[in-house]
């Protein structure tokens, strides 16, 4: 296999700069939301919550693309914080389903408060227009591979 070095080399793909970025940005979040006791993914689980009505934790798991136990661990841990309640689904007494509390919207509120800060900071040196274009189009690469985008 040939090495690629040069201005073709790694580092100037997409899928290394938005892995490397990705990667920081998201360790910069995870220190910011520290103080609420919450990790980035528990975050995602509050968020699929608000994506949609009553979900199983199987149901999560699936539209996650986690396993199911991962999604019991963040929810055990949700549920401590007064964040989530598990409830029993009304057509199937088998099944549990996630509530968001409001103390879990008041969490996810302040994470998204930390998150546009982190946002201000990271497009401090970016002009308006490349602000707005940043954001559209990581919006639609976001859409074509099935993230939340609103």
């Amino acid at each position: 296999m040939k090495e690629v070095k040069g201005p073709g080399g790694l580092p100037h793909t997409l899928t290394f700069r938005l892995g490397t970025l990705g990667a920081v940005i998201g360790d910069r979040f995870a220190q910011r939301i520290e103080r609420y006791d919450l990790k980035p993914k528990h975050v995602g689980l509050l968020t699929a919550l608000t994506q949609g009505s009553f979900a199983s934790q199987q149901d999560l798991a699936g539209r996650l693309g986690v396993a199911p136990s991962l999604v019991v661990s963040l929810a055990d841990h949700l549920e401590r914080l007064g964040a989530v309640e598990r409830v029993r689904d009304p057509g199937d007494r088998r099944r549990q389903v996630l509530t968001l509390t409001d103390r879990g919207r008041e969490l996810l509120a302040d994470c998204a408060a930390e998150a546009r800060a982190l946002d201000a900071e990271i497009a401090a040196h970016l002009t308006a227009d490349q602000c707005r274009l940043l954001h559209v189009t990581l919006g639609s690469l976001a859409a074509r591979a099935g993230l939340p985008t609103d």
